[in-house]
């Protein structure tokens, strides 16, 4: 195998010659952690399912709009759970660059993603990387990054963008999403997107996406739209609600392009009273 000449921003412990997911959506996303390997294994999914960068891309400008409203509602502190390689159009940037004093803890299992985030993070004191299970909830809200950054007589944004689809409901989402409500303060926020469809209007080809996803990348679980709204127990729902992706609060007619109304994933914020 060819060898690799090591970037500064990757860990001497993480092998460049293996595939990793969190740099796979790195290169989907247009960001510049990643590798040939990773390229390879990307292009393949998507010579498969053309439409999943799509997707992708679309759950990644919800996360830049649900930032953005948090931060207009003064939100100043975010929990960023599942976070990947924190690439194009990332949390602590969005939140910088409206106040520099902004603060974000990622959280993620890949030990892939952690070395890369923790490497390029280095210099930042008001962001940190925590590796564990996002469904230990106890383990996340103990840990010492989330007591460095996190101020909880101060309201926090929970970030679960194209998480929860991740965990097969054995690993009990709804419960796992009452129990950061339960550890936030009141006037927290919590900004979620997740792959899903209308009641009803169950398309075939959706079975072959995932069939294909779940081969390349990771197993994947559809929930209704009614599935998501109830992951939203005990919020408060901003308007518009639990809606398609690219219709939640567009942006500009960029974000609301042909298939918004049919698009296979919701979005929403809500907030705790």
């Amino acid at each position: 195998m060819e060898s690799v000449e090591r970037p500064t921003w990757a860990p001497g412990n993480i092998d460049l010659g293996r595939p990793s997911i969190a740099r796979v959506y790195d290169y989907w996303l247009g960001g510049a952690h990643n590798f040939a390997v990773d390229r390879a294994v990307a292009d393949k999914v998507l010579a498969d399912v053309p439409v999943l960068k799509n997707v992708i891309l679309n759950h990644r400008a919800f996360l830049r709009r649900a930032v953005r409203h948090l931060l207009a509602q003064g939100v100043r502190q975010f929990l960023d759970l599942g976070s990947g390689i924190p690439t194009v159009g990332n949390v602590h940037e969005i939140a910088q660059t409206v106040d520099p004093s902004a603060r974000v803890v990622y959280v993620d299992v890949d030990p892939v993603a952690v070395a890369h985030s923790r490497a390029i993070l280095t210099g930042n004191p008001l962001v940190s990387v925590l590796r564990t299970d996002v469904r230990d909830v106890d383990r996340v809200m103990r840990s010492p990054e989330v007591a460095r950054q996190l101020d909880f007589d101060r309201p926090v944004g929970v970030l679960m963008v194209a998480l929860l689809h991740f965990m097969a409901d054995e690993d009990d989402p709804h419960g796992v999403v009452a129990a950061y409500r339960d550890a936030v303060p009141p006037g927290s926020f919590l900004a979620l997107s997740h792959a899903g469809y209308e009641e009803g209007e169950w398309d075939p080809v959706w079975d072959e996406a995932k069939s294909t996803y779940n081969r390349g990348v990771s197993e994947i679980t559809y929930r209704s739209k009614r599935e998501v709204e109830a992951l939203f127990e005990g919020f408060d729902l901003v308007p518009p609600g639990v809606e398609r992706l690219p219709l939640w609060r567009p942006e500009s007619p960029d974000d609301v392009h042909g298939g918004a109304d049919n698009f296979i994933g919701f979005g929403a914020v809500g907030r705790k009273p």
